[in-house]
């Protein structure tokens, strides 16, 4: 089939380097290809530019690159009329203006997604300086001049109806064909894991004192694994972090006996689109949940993984999944059925294309 409709998606990162670009868009490029669509992903920072702009020095290099984004950004406003529609990922601009975003939209057709409460002020440490370059508050902007918008759960699609009604519910979905459990584990101890970033592991910090108590009780029996941030360490807990890297990921994750996620329930969590937890249950590992969001959505509790309002249930249903081997099978396999079924690229990527395919009908109805 000759592709005659051209998308181009505009993210912040470059390919496989980020969570939310890999699980909202990435993963969907090559069905798009094959359905009469063309694509191009268009991103602004380079791996040499990630050195720079996460490094809490280098403030002078930072400013550069801002100024150099600034006129990458305003040479693809010259060509973007050649593209059917453009997806625009999260903060993939930036800076604080929405100029550029109101430009794309004069041009064609603009899908705007988020998978996060990015109305609410989020700054890594190592850009605090650059904390005046987000404006938050242009989120309801965006949404209010996009033509769709692709939101990952409830929470954010109930905050964007606000400001316009086109505006859908797109789960972060798993590419259940990529994320299989064929590693055979010969752990002498059960592994309870967590898997992040850099920017979330103070997420992790919140299981500490369950995972106190449940390592002084199981200390021969248990061991805690951390993936995503390499510096980590927690010697009271013998944890020594792994980096994340996209070459090992699934077999990282595969050496978990027991996945984990831990939220704070504040508005920022409540926006989370439980990605961690996906991952865990696509590849038959029990999870546990703190009961915060879209978690409440994914989880029947005590049938395909735990919810845990508080330490005290994260440590009572830590105890049930250590001291039963059965119910660790039994809630991964739920768990994982659970994801093929509703959570899965393949259970949403014809409904993908259909939301992009009526833009195109949409378009092509206002040019007659």
């Amino acid at each position: 089939m000759v592709a005659t409709n051209k998308i181009i998606f505009l993210s912040f990162h470059r390919k496989e380097r980020s969570p939310s670009q890999r699980f909202r868009f990435e993963q969907y490029l090559d069905f798009l290809n094959k359905n009469n669509f063309s694509t191009l992903h268009f991103f602004l920072v380079s791996e040499s530019d990630d050195k720079i702009l996460y490094n809490k020095r280098n403030f002078f290099a930072k400013s550069f690159l801002i100024f150099k984004y600034i006129l990458k950004l305003n040479k693809l406003c010259r060509s973007i009329h050649n593209y059917d529609i453009c997806y625009v990922q999260r903060e993939s601009i930036f800076i604080w203006t929405h100029y550029f975003e109101k430009k794309i939209a004069k041009k064609t057709k603009l899908v705007f997604d988020f998978d996060d409460s990015i109305w609410l002020e989020n700054v890594s440490n190592a850009n605090k300086l650059f904390k005046w370059l987000k404006n938050p508050n242009k989120t309801k902007k965006i949404i209010s001049f996009s033509d769709l918008i692709f939101s990952g759960n409830e929470y954010l699609s109930n905050y964007a109806s606000r400001f316009n009604k086109n505006t859908v519910i797109i789960p972060t979905t798993i590419d259940t064909e990529m994320y299989q459990n064929n590693f055979n584990n010969n752990n002498n101890k059960i592994i309870i894991g967590w898997s992040g970033s850099i920017t979330t592991i103070q997420h992790f910090e919140y299981a500490l004192p369950f995972l106190k108590k449940i390592f002084h009780k199981y200390k021969n029996t248990i061991e805690i694994k951390v993936i995503g941030d390499g510096s980590y360490v927690n010697e009271n807990l013998k944890i020594k972090a792994l980096p994340w890297r996209k070459e090992t990921e699934i077999k990282d994750l595969c050496s978990f006996d027991i996945g984990i996620m831990p939220l704070p329930n504040n508005e920022w969590a409540k926006g989370k689109c439980g990605l961690k937890g996906l991952q865990y249950m696509a590849l038959g590992i029990p999870a546990i949940l703190s009961a915060v969001g879209v978690n409440n959505d994914i989880i029947d509790d005590g049938k395909n993984g735990f919810l845990a309002k508080n330490n005290d249930e994260f440590e009572s249903k830590l105890e049930l999944l250590i001291n039963s081997k059965k119910l660790r099978l039994q809630l991964g396999e739920n768990g994982k059925k659970t994801v093929e079924e509703k959570y899965s690229v393949n259970a949403w990527k014809s409904k993908y294309l259909e939301y992009f395919n009526n833009l195109i009908n949409e378009k092509n109805s206002t040019l007659q």
